[in-house]
């Protein structure tokens, strides 16, 4: 046997080098354990490697955008509130150097597929280099966002330009000056992109299927007085992140009170003009609870938005289609992006809208795009802001196989089971962390890789302590788990949506709510009760 087939032995093999990745080989070598990270890109920062597309940059504004560690926040700094990729990248670099983490990640090294082996309990990874690892634990930090989704759109492959998936833009750049750009999709990608390319572009044709409810970023430049302000009450800001909803350092208790029973609408709307003017996420996850809930509320809190965006319109058609008088969904309940400059591109006498629930598109030919109306929109560049197969995409995309032979992608073709949004029957000694039915996608990512994480580390130290070797969840724990998640989501607008929190922005994708959505202070407090029975729902041998 060459020493290339002879299997890397590991106490833990963790797949990803984002933020779950990196802190679970932080914290996991910190409690002794032989573990190293197999990353398919040739450098570490996990979505910040793929995301360097026009005007990339974190919703998250940067203190809360980090570890919490004093010794990596201490001597680092943003240059603005809500830092662009380069700079989250030199953020990683600036982490790698502190911790010494990439003396333990083989970068290039894209996991192919795994399976367990019950007589020696452990894993075996195949990856597409043919490298193989042999593992007691696998530990799944793909991410939310890693599988970018291409639509079926015909035609596609005879387009005469260049075509571009936001998550896949060359990292040398493309030259947007001059050009004639087409982006289909205006989720948060399709945002940054299109509000980049405003002042640059000759042209600028914008298919769009559903409006974004865009909040006002409020982005600043940071001087040094500026980010030593920011680093006031650093370790309480980071505490705060386990009592709050959304695992951030405000939650609507700070901003508007546990309810809106007994307020007048006009009340309502005066708290909500403050919310406005702080801007960020603050009048989505700083707003009042019944938006999720409450029918009237959240239509009053849609009227808001919308009454606000159109301000900033110059043509009452482009008003309509961009923040029309009927919501087409409910407010809050699709990821809410933040945007700079993205309704005034409009105003530009360059730039044109195509509503797809009016005129789909037909199809892609040589020139450019043709719609159902017949008329080709003609693009040199086209830009794919088309999103992923959220949540789950990362890990079906590995063919990993279960103890009865069935892959992750099979078992999970009918909707996902998976207790504490950490483990699902069948795979034994494998944890996915920032995955399906954790937090997650409605959560701050740092904050879940960190609270999330830190319960991963100490359930598998845990078992080695126990003498334990093998753990799998219940099937009767998966289903209550899900079961769970499913009843608290009909009690919310969450279903009035076509969105990836429902997973059903994917053709073919079982609906159902992928995230936790009863918020962080509650998963931590199962986490607890679990421990508290030692660790019920699991089994350990």
């Amino acid at each position: 046997m060459s020493a290339e087939a002879t299997p890397e032995q590991l106490d833990a093999l963790v797949v990803g080098a984002g933020f779950s990745g990196l802190y679970q080989l932080h914290r996991l070598r910190q409690r002794g354990f032989k573990v190293k990270i197999y990353e398919a890109a040739p450098a570490l920062g996990g979505v910040w490697y793929w995301n360097c597309y026009p005007g990339a940059r974190c919703d998250t504004y940067g203190p809360l955008y980090q570890f919490s560690m004093r010794e990596l926040w201490q001597d680092w700094d943003f240059d603005e509130l809500y830092p662009s990729w380069d700079k989250i990248r030199e953020y990683f670099q600036h982490v790698d150097a502190k911790l010494g983490l990439s003396r333990d990640i083989r970068y290039d090294t894209r996991v192919t597929g795994a399976h367990f082996d019950e007589a020696s309990r452990r894993w075996l990874v195949d990856t597409e280099s043919g490298h193989r690892a042999s593992a007691q634990f696998l530990v799944l930090c793909t991410g939310i966002g890693s599988k970018p989704h291409t639509p079926d759109i015909p035609g596609l492959a005879d387009f005469g330009g260049r075509c571009v998936h936001t998550a896949r833009w060359p990292q040398e750049g493309v030259d947007l000056k001059g050009l004639s750009i087409g982006v289909i999709g205006t989720g948060a990608t399709g945002v940054q992109v299109i509000q980049e390319a405003g002042p640059d572009a000759a042209y600028i044709t914008v298919f769009q299927r559903t409006p974004n409810m865009a909040l006002p970023m409020r982005q600043r430049r940071l001087d040094a007085a500026g980010q030593r302000a920011l680093k006031e009450n650093m370790e309480e800001k980071y505490a705060k992140r386990a009592r709050t909803r959304a695992g951030y350092d405000f939650d609507y208790l700070d901003y508007a009170g546990p309810t809106c029973a007994g307020m007048s609408d006009d009340e309502i709307r005066a708290l909500w003009e403050e919310h406005w003017t702080e801007g960020g996420f603050v009048p989505w996850l700083g707003n009042f609870p019944e938006i999720y809930t409450d029918e009237r509320i959240n239509l009053m809190a849609y009227e808001f938005w919308r009454d606000k965006v159109r301000q900033r319109l110059t043509d009452p058609v482009m008003a309509e289609k961009l923040a029309p008088t009927k919501p087409p969904h409910p407010y809050g309940v699709k990821r809410i992006s933040l945007e700079q400059r993205f309704y005034e591109v409009f105003n530009q006498a360059n730039v044109t809208l195509v509503d797809l629930n009016e005129t789909p598109i037909a199809r892609v030919v040589k020139d450019g795009v043709k719609t159902a109306d017949g008329r080709i929109h003609g693009v040199d560049l086209l830009v794919l802001a088309t999103g992923f197969d959220m949540v789950t995409g990362g890990l079906t995309a590995m063919d990993i196989v279960s103890t009865d032979g069935v892959t992750l992608r099979d078992r999970w073709q009918h909707g996902v089971s998976a207790y504490m949004g950490s483990m699902t029957h069948g795979y034994p000694n494998m944890f996915f962390v920032y995955g399906p039915q954790a937090p997650s996608g409605l959560s701050n990512g740092p904050s879940c890789s960190e609270l999330q994480g830190d319960e991963i580390v100490e359930l598998v130290s845990y078992m080695r302590e126990s003498g334990m070797q093998r753990i799998e969840s219940s099937a009767q724990a998966d289903q209550a788990w899900r079961q769970r998640i499913d009843e608290f989501a009909a009690g919310t607008l969450f279903g009035k949506a076509q969105s990836w929190y429902m997973a059903n922005n994917i053709p073919g994708k079982a609906a159902q709510m992928i995230n936790y959505p009863i918020g962080m202070p509650d998963y931590l407090e199962q986490w607890k009760l679990v421990k508290a029975d030692r660790y019920r729902g699991f089994e350990m041998r």
